[in-house]
C-alpha cells in the first residue's frame, strides 16, 4: 500500500477503536465515579477528597519531517507530551496525547479539554463537604500535581523549595 493510503487507514482505525472501546475502558467520570476515586485515595494513601493525580510525560520521538522546533523539548530532544490523570490504583482516568514537546506541562494542561473543564468547574466533581468523620468546614475535592502545574482551588501541588518547615515537609 502507498504511504498516502496507510496515512488515512491508521487514523481511521484508531478512531474506530477509540469510539468502540472508550466507554468501556475509560468512561467519562461522573460524580459517583469521582466519589469512588476519592474513597480509594483516602483508603490507600490517607488523602481525603483527592480525585486524581495529574502529570505530564515527554514521549520521545523521531523528528517529524519539516516540523521545525515545535517538538524540541527542554532537554533538546524531540517529543510529544502525554498528560494523564490517574487514580489511587494507578489506572488512567484521563489521557491527552499529542501536545508539542516545546510546550510546558502547565500550558498542555491549560490547552487540554480536561484542563479547560477543570478551570471552568465543568468536571462534575462532587460538591464540597466536610472530611469523613469530622465537622470541619466543607472541603473541595481536588487533584494533585507537581510544581509544574498552577495552584488552583481544584488543583493542589507541593510546597516548593528544599528547606521546608516540618509541617510543610509532612504536607508534601
Amino acid at each position: 500500500m502507498s504511504r498516502s493510503t496507510v496515512s488515512k487507514i491508521i487514523p481511521e482505525t484508531c478512531s474506530a477503536i477509540w469510539q468502540a472501546l472508550q466507554p468501556h475502558v475509560m468512561p467519562v467520570p461522573d460524580q459517583q465515579m469521582w466519589l469512588r476515586i476519592a474513597k480509594d485515595y483516602e483508603y490507600f494513601w490517607n488523602f481525603p477528597h483527592c480525585v486524581g493525580s495529574v502529570d505530564g510525560k515527554h514521549v520521545l520521538l523521531q523528528a517529524p519531517a519539516n516540523s521545525g522546533s515545535q517538538f524540541i523539548n527542554f532537554k533538546k530532544t524531540f517529543s510529544i507530551v502525554l498528560l494523564a490523570v490517574v487514580y489511587a490504583q494507578y489506572n488512567f482516568v484521563v489521557a491527552d496525547v499529542g501536545a508539542y514537546g516545546r510546550q510546558s506541562e502547565c500550558s498542555v494542561l491549560k490547552n487540554s479539554v480536561f484542563g479547560q473543564k477543570l478551570l471552568k468547574n465543568e468536571l462534575d466533581l462532587p460538591q464540597e463537604r466536610p472530611l469523613n468523620g469530622t465537622t470541619t468546614p466543607n472541603m473541595p475535592f481536588v487533584f494533585v500535581g507537581d510544581n509544574t502545574f498552577p495552584l488552583t482551588p481544584k488543583l493542589m501541588r507541593p510546597y516548593p523549595g528544599r528547606y521546608l518547615s516540618e509541617d510543610r515537609r509532612i504536607f508534601n
